[in-house]
């Protein structure tokens, strides 16, 4: 059973993020803040869940959450930047959206790094979105968010399977990039080996 809040005594925001490893495509991340009382029995890591399970987590949570915002950093801005930061600054750009609504009084991050928030603490859980019911909230709505992106980029560009492979660094991916070259959709600081 996931756990519902690091800290009681304060209004959490759980952020993860999706697509880190990918070749194309931006990074999504998104931020979540559940009642303090929230429970449901299969909410979990995005990666322990079928599609189908997700999107109906998806529904479950944006109906749920007290708020919930998806932000993303484009391919461009990963290639200026680096991954690392352009995560960081996908997570920043939800918290600004949620905040908008709710301001957290603590920020629960996915992972072991974190750009730090203006005025907000921050928490790194390793693993977090296995442990804590807002991280694994927000790792399905990025998750969710960015598998339904990638598969519209799909029908722009069909030939690299997008809809099937979400821009990770498949096989026939890295096959399709040989053959067809680069979108503008690609990570072009990326080490694509074929």
């Amino acid at each position: 059973m996931l756990l519902p809040y690091y800290n009681q005594n304060y209004i959490e925001a759980g952020l993860d993020e999706a697509g880190r490893g990918c070749l194309a495509g931006p990074v999504v991340a998104a931020a979540v803040i559940l009642p303090k009382d929230y429970e449901h029995p299969w909410l979990n890591d995005s990666k322990q869940l079928n599609k189908g399970q997700r999107l109906e987590l998806r529904t479950e949570i944006e109906k749920s959450a007290l708020v919930w915002a998806v932000a993303e950093a484009s391919n461009l801005e990963i290639d200026k930047i680096n991954i690392l930061k352009a995560s960081f600054l996908a997570m920043h750009r939800a918290v600004e959206k949620i905040s908008e609504k709710i301001i957290p009084e603590h920020l629960l991050v996915d992972g072991n790094r974190f750009t730090p928030y203006p005025m907000i603490p921050h928490t790194c859980i390793v693993k977090g979105d296995g442990k804590y019911l807002s991280i694994a909230a927000a790792s399905i709505l990025a998750k969710t968010y960015r598998d339904d992106l990638m598969e519209n980029l799909a029908t722009e560009y069909p030939m690299y399977k997008w809809h099937e492979n979400a821009g990770y660094p498949t096989i026939y991916h890295r096959k399709a990039i040989q053959q067809h070259g680069f979108t503008p959709y690609h990570r072009m600081t990326f080490k694509i080996r074929v």
